[in-house]
């Protein structure tokens, strides 16, 4: 597609597909914490264990590149 094989297409779409759906999943949180009216310490505990999952695929992209694998 384009002069560009699957792999670096697949690849785009893992590395900024993801991350804009990562983003607009926190902008959900955000609007679900504001909503509940669940003030700081709710915040914080919705955006910890809602966006938790996000980190790991975040840390797992840094050791990949760290490691050149």
């Amino acid at each position: 597609m384009f002069g560009f094989t699957e792999e670096q297409v697949s690849e785009f779409g893992v590395t900024f597909g993801l991350g804009a759906f990562m983003l607009f999943m926190l902008f959900i949180i955000g609007e679900l914490a504001y909503r509940s009216k669940a003030g700081k310490v709710g915040t914080f505990v919705l955006f910890f264990v809602l966006a938790f999952g996000m980190i790991g695929f975040i840390a797992k992209n840094i050791i990949q590149k760290m490691w050149g694998i």
